[in-house]
């Protein structure tokens, strides 16, 4: 035998050796994150070879046990510990141990009863094998009480518990819902009924009245059905970054606090006589499924969407801001189609678990756009595209159009603002500068302001 042979012979027995020892290994535990919220904490567990696990649910008290089979404790799970924070809505600590030769034990102490989702990510861009436990409160959060919530936070308790009788009340028609129903004794709320848009209502006697065969109301009351609201949407957050800059800034960072600035502005601002208020698909570091995000616009008969996101390039030369509406058939340009493309991995990035048993229909019952959605929608793309222009430069004249999942209400005219390109340093450096954040966010605010002066809503079949 010659000397090459029996080197590749035992080279061939050492990666043999090498595989076995893998293999007896088991997976390795690379990181762990955990990310809270009120909708849901996320715990994220990536490793370099997919998890097997198994869970228990244990009532009283409230945890989650989960036993991880072939693996070692190491540090990246001793860390898990320490990550929880005390402001976690519903994870009051974790406990992690060498349970047996080859399993490690999770007990996640929950600060309430919960729903947990268990699922797994196959690797995708810089993560590897995830196993995420999704763990959502029992009680899930409504999108319409969360609003009042937020109502609820920014005012005092006495100017809540006003009468809606009173001035205070006359002039806070989410305050004046929130009083009555706090009158009444009962708490609930009315299921929402989409808004009747100008292209489906009947004649009315003018654009803030409500439709013809409606009991008539009183003043206070017709007030509170005119309130307009807008939802917002900060692109990606939790596990999916979104484009990352040049200089570490990172998109769902910066488009988190262009909407929040954002919501402070709509919340104080009106339209003929009609006051607006924002919500928030995401008011912190977690991550939406996009369909999700549609869902909370609906659930709360958001008046628009606007979506914000920061867009990024393989080269930091272009720049400038964009404007997208949905297209029911092509994009109008390449750029736009591999914009939307790039968007629509969100879903892959932050993790979505497909296995859930309605996510797949929920989905489709969302990819239903009308010509009259898109319509509407082009019309708020240009008022935003003027005013944006004012501030700053555009990377298109006009709004573009292409097949954006987050875009798809059938009855909320929506759009998705590229704010800059935080690939181009120089944009990079704008959007980090609180100046610039406020004159685009003032820009925004107009031109939300001006589609609704140009196209008023209309009555909305029942109070929200």
């Amino acid at each position: 035998m010659s000397a090459d042979r029996r080197q590749l012979i035992k080279a061939g027995f050492l990666v043999l050796s090498l595989g076995a020892a893998q293999l007896a290994r088991g997976a390795n535990m690379l990181a762990v994150r955990i990310w809270p919220a009120a909708d849901y904490s996320r715990v994220t567990l990536e490793s370099d070879a997919p998890i097997q696990s198994t869970q228990t649910f244990v009532t009283s008290p409230p945890r989650l046990a989960v036993d991880i089979q072939g693996m070692q404790l190491n540090n990246a799970l001793r860390e898990l510990v320490g990550k929880v924070q005390a402001s976690d809505p519903n994870i009051a600590g974790i406990r992690v141990g060498q349970y047996s030769a080859n399993v490690v034990r999770l007990v996640i102490d929950l600060k309430h009863p919960i729903a947990p989702q268990v699922f797994s990510l196959q690797p995708v861009a810089p993560y590897a094998h995830r196993l995420v436990l999704d763990l959502y409160p029992s009680q899930a959060i409504d999108p319409l009480e969360q609003l009042i919530q937020e109502r609820i936070s920014a005012k005092t308790p006495s100017a809540v518990d006003k009468l809606p009788g009173s001035s205070a009340a006359m002039n806070d028609p989410l305050g004046e819902l929130i009083a009555r129903q706090m009158q009444s004794g009962t708490g609930a709320l009315p299921l929402p009924v989409p808004p009747t848009r100008q292209h489906d209502a009947p004649k009315s006697d003018g654009p803030f009245m409500d439709n013809p065969g409606h009991a008539a109301r009183s003043p206070a009351l017709s007030r509170t059905d005119r309130l307009i609201v807008v939802a917002l949407d900060p692109g990606h957050g939790g596990e999916d970054p979104g484009a990352i800059g040049p200089g570490g800034t990172r998109e769902k960072d910066v488009v988190l606090k262009i909407a929040k600035m954002l919501r402070d502005r709509i919340n104080t601002s009106s339209v003929g006589g009609s006051p607006l208020r924002a919500f928030l698909t995401r008011d912190a570091d977690f991550f939406v499924p996009l369909h999700v995000r549609v869902q909370k616009a609906r659930r709360v008969q958001a008046d628009l969407f606007v979506s914000i996101h920061a867009d990024a390039f393989y080269t930091p030369r272009p720049q400038g801001a964009s404007v997208f509406a949905l297209s029911q058939g092509g994009a109008t340009s390449a750029a736009a189609r591999w914009m939307a493309q790039k968007e629509n991995k969100a879903d892959d990035i932050g993790g979505v678990n497909l296995g859930g048993q309605d996510t797949q229909v929920q989905r489709a019952m969302l990819d239903m756009s009308t010509a009259a959605q898109i319509k509407d929608s082009l019309s708020l793309g240009n008022s935003l595209l003027r005013e944006i222009g004012s501030v700053g430069r555009l990377h298109k004249p006009r709004v573009e159009q292409a097949g954006f999942a987050v875009l798809k209400a059938p009855d909320i005219p929506s759009v998705l603002v590229e704010t800059a390109f935080i690939s181009n340093p120089e944009e990079e450096e704008k959007l980090r500068s609180e100046a610039y954040q406020k004159q685009l966010t003032e820009a925004l605010l107009r031109g939300i302001l001006q589609y609704f002066a140009r196209n008023p809503p209309l009555a909305r079949n029942h109070s929200i």
